[in-house]
């Protein structure tokens, strides 16, 4: 037996929709033209959150500018609550990349928004002469201002759970950098031995450096809450109140939770992408020293017998089907892998802004697809890392001490004291006959023991200490 149908008609015609479809002709057809991923835009329930607050704020607007019959607009206000508590999902069909610059999309939102409405309002679904997806759901608007501006809503919820998530992983190393502030270790350039410095401060950098991206994410996401609603076709504002532009950015910032604030140019709005292009080069910001981050954790890690071994990353499951007992670093793995990622999405969201032409940009689809991906994976690389790995690392403290003891980096400190050419010497001595620093400088009589033992004090290694540095060995001329 065949599925009811009901029959709707489009410019192009009439089509059978499935009769138990919310979705309508102009959903039908844009999943015959854009079978590309696989993957329809429900798959983020941000943007869906987000074009039912776009929908419901702009009923309740023309409600109150006397512009749409008041039973109506209830009909579709209670229809967005409903699908912003998660009501309808399955319903938004339509492919994540789609041309017609977001039209599918937004005729997928008003079709099942008008249908449920229907349906509140005591109708059957498909009969619009009652409640119509376009003339009602979507009065005083068009795709051009109401998918950029859902979309901006959507990308400032991601931002807001990625920003906590960032916190949350700067948190854990600020914490291992307060349990590791007393172990020393050398510091390495180019991989190669520099100078000393404690584990703390090693583990400090990568919070300092989180905190610095939180602070760019927030300055990205206010350019991102300058909307164009109210442009309607290309922001000119035509078929739209005068006071309805105003009016509708004040119910949907309540609405949304958010303080939006309306483009004081609509026609530049429409057309510019700028905001897209800073979002998504802030998100590689983060995604690059999150993983350059993770090439240090791995690294540190390396061994456990053949490599730095300085710090011991959790083990969190086998790292072999053939080589027994081994574990490897794949938390920091894989958030190497969603750092790849995220910097191929800027690229898509490059070559997607600058495709735009004249009035409009076509290519905001994959725009928000590539920015969505970005911000839904950095947020779960953060927590996984926080939790599945920085929370657990340790540090072989006796390892560090004895790399620093016979490291020929140490001999960096005592420049300032027994000069640059004895340094040197002492350098070369130490790396002919593998002796340590401390040993040939008080053999060859150029520092106290006393004196020597006060500069190689970790304090005094790791901290800026001129006067003590610069004070004269007992006995010592240079």
């Amino acid at each position: 037996m065949n599925a009811p149908e009901r029959i709707e008609h489009d410019l192009l015609g009439d089509r059978a929709v499935p009769a138990a479809a919310y979705y309508g002709v102009h959903t039908l057809r844009a999943l015959e033209n854009f079978p590309i991923t696989g993957t329809p835009i429900s798959i983020y329930p941000d943007l869906i959150s987000a074009l039912a607050c776009v929908k419901q704020t702009a009923a309740l607007t023309n409600r109150d500018l006397g512009l749409l019959d008041p039973r109506k607009a209830d009909a579709i206000a209670r229809a967005c609550d409903e699908i912003r508590a998660g009501a309808l999902a399955a319903e938004f069909v339509v492919d994540v990349i789609q041309g017609g610059a977001g039209t599918s999309t937004n005729m997928n939102a008003n079709e099942v928004i008008a249908n449920r409405g229907l349906e509140i309002l005591g109708h059957a679904r498909g009969e619009y002469r009652y409640l119509h997806p376009m003339d009602d759901v979507n009065m005083s608007q068009s795709t051009n201002d109401v998918y950029p501006t859902a979309i901006k809503v959507a990308l400032n919820f991601g931002i807001r759970r990625l920003a906590a998530e960032m916190r949350h992983l700067r948190e854990a190393f600020e914490a291992k950098a307060e349990e590791f502030a007393d172990v020393l270790k050398m510091g390495r350039t180019q991989l190669q031995d520099a100078v000393p410095m404690t584990l703390g401060q090693e583990f400090s950098t990568y919070a300092v450096m989180l905190g610095e991206d939180e602070e760019r994410l927030q300055e990205a996401a206010a350019l991102v809450r300058e909307m164009n609603l109210g442009a309607t076709a290309i922001g000119t504002g035509i078929n739209a109140h005068p006071d309805y532009a105003a009016l509708v950015c004040r119910k949907l910032s309540e609405i949304a939770g958010m303080q939006l604030v309306t483009s004081t140019n609509l026609v530049e709005a429409t057309q510019d992408a700028g905001s897209f292009v800073q979002l998504s080069g802030v998100l590689k910001r983060v995604a690059v020293k999150l993983s350059k981050t993770c090439n240090d954790l791995r690294l540190l890690s390396s061994g456990p017998r053949a490599g730095l071994g300085e710090i011991n990353l959790p083990a969190v499951q086998a790292g072999s089907s053939i080589m027994p007992g081994k574990v490897n670093p794949v938390i920091p793995e894989v958030v190497n892998q969603i750092a790849f990622e995220v910097i191929g999405n800027d690229i898509t969201v490059s070559f997607a802004a600058e495709g735009g032409q004249l009035q409009l940009n076509a290519f905001e689809p994959v725009i928000a697809h590539s920015l969505f991906k970005s911000i839904s994976h950095l947020a779960a690389g953060c927590r996984t890392l926080a939790d599945r790995c920085v929370k657990g690392i340790t540090a072989n403290r006796e390892f560090l001490k004895l790399s620093v003891d016979r490291s020929i980096g140490l001999v960096t400190a005592l420049n300032p004291i027994i000069g640059y050419a004895n340094a040197t010497d002492v350098a070369r001595e130490a790396l002919e006959t593998g002796g340590r620093i401390a040993d040939i400088v008080l053999a060859r009589g150029l520092m106290t023991r006393e004196h020597l033992d006060e500069v190689l004090r970790p304090e005094v290694l790791t901290r800026p200490h001129l006067a003590t540095l610069r004070k004269p060995a007992k006995g010592y001329e240079p």
